[in-house]
Order: C-alpha cells, then sequence, then structure tokens
C-alpha cells in the first residue's frame, strides 16, 4: 500500500521522469526509429530496457504529445505524460487521441517486454474509456500498463491513466496481434 501523500508521489513521480530523461539522453538516445541490427537477436524487455538506457530512439511521438517511458518490467509498462494547451481539441478540452495514444503505448510496451527475440506485436484492437477531464493543470499522469494474457499469436493487456492521487482519468483494454519478424535477406 502507498502511503505518500499525492504530493509526495508528485515529486516522486517528476524526480523519476527527470532521472529517466537524464539517462536516456546520457546513453544518445533521441526521438527517430530503431534499425533492424540495432534490435535482432534482443527480447522485447532488452529493446525496453535499451530504450530507456538512450541505447535506442524513442517515439517522435513522445515529444509531440509530451509523454515519455519510465520504467518497465515483464508483463508491465509506465509512461508518464503531460496535458498541454497544443492537445486540447476545439472544445477546449484535451483531445481524446492523447489519451488513446499514452494508453496505446503503455499497453502495447507492456505486451512488448513478454516477446522473445524475433517476436513482435501490432495493436489489433484498442478500447479506452475516459472517466475524468484532464488539462493543463493537471500536471503529469501515468499510463500503467499490465499484461493479462500473452501467446504466440495473441496477447491482452489493460491499461489505466491516473493521477499522484491516486484518481483514475482513463482505462483501456487492448488486443495486440503477436507475429514473427520477418528475416531480411
Amino acid at each position: 500500500m502507498n502511503n505518500m501523500t499525492p504530493q509526495e508521489t508528485l515529486t516522486q513521480w517528476l524526480e523519476q521522469s527527470a532521472a529517466v530523461r537524464a539517462r536516456m539522453l546520457q546513453g544518445g538516445g533521441k526521438p527517430g526509429l530503431a534499425r533492424p541490427e540495432q534490435v535482432t537477436g534482443k527480447s522485447g524487455m532488452e529493446i525496453m530496457q535499451a530504450m530507456l538506457a538512450g541505447e535506442l530512439p524513442y517515439p517522435h511521438i513522445a515529444e509531440t504529445l509530451d509523454f515519455a517511458l519510465i520504467a518497465v518490467e515483464p508483463g508491465k509498462a509506465i509512461f508518464q505524460g503531460t496535458p498541454q494547451l497544443k492537445h486540447y481539441n476545439p472544445l477546449g478540452t484535451v483531445h481524446g487521441g492523447w489519451y488513446a495514444t499514452l494508453l496505446d503505448s503503455a499497453v502495447g510496451c507492456a505486451v512488448h517486454t513478454m516477446l522473445p527475440a524475433g517476436r513482435a506485436y501490432t495493436t489489433a484492437e484498442l478500447s479506452i474509456n475516459i472517466v475524468r477531464a484532464a488539462s493543463r493543470q493537471t500536471g503529469p499522469l501515468r499510463a500503467i500498463g499490465t499484461v493479462i494474457h500473452c501467446g504466440r499469436q495473441l496477447a491482452t493487456a489493460e491499461g489505466r491513466i491516473v493521477g499522484p492521487d491516486g484518481k483514475l482519468y482513463a482505462h483501456a483494454t487492448t488486443t495486440c496481434l503477436v507475429f514473427e519478424v520477418p528475416t531480411r535477406g
């Protein structure tokens, strides 16, 4: 059970995010696409850890939507993002695509941590429910993805976006198609 106050949790989240971003930059991390030779022979977990170490590029969308990978473990991935004015829709609220992208990243990467070398995934289905509005004033939110099932061809996972106070902002489920990475020859 977490006995920290919301302010203590927020401070911890900000410190952890700053440390992860510094480590990624120190390792040479920048937005981009990994080259095949950078990921060949690596498990999904090894790829995710290499991204956290700055050894592999992180996706450009992370800069566009102001979010970052924070932590991974087998079957789990945590991302942190902060809604900005540039993420608003014309009605003055955070666009649903911001929540969807953050959750898709968390649940998909949670699945990725479970895959052996030579296997990859793609999202086949994503279902999200937004239950609380986020805004520029909300501050950082965390998307936590957890694998429910990971088989040879299909994987399922669930995710939640929460604030430092534990309040739920959105939740999602996904079904991912798991496949063998084509060999280049």
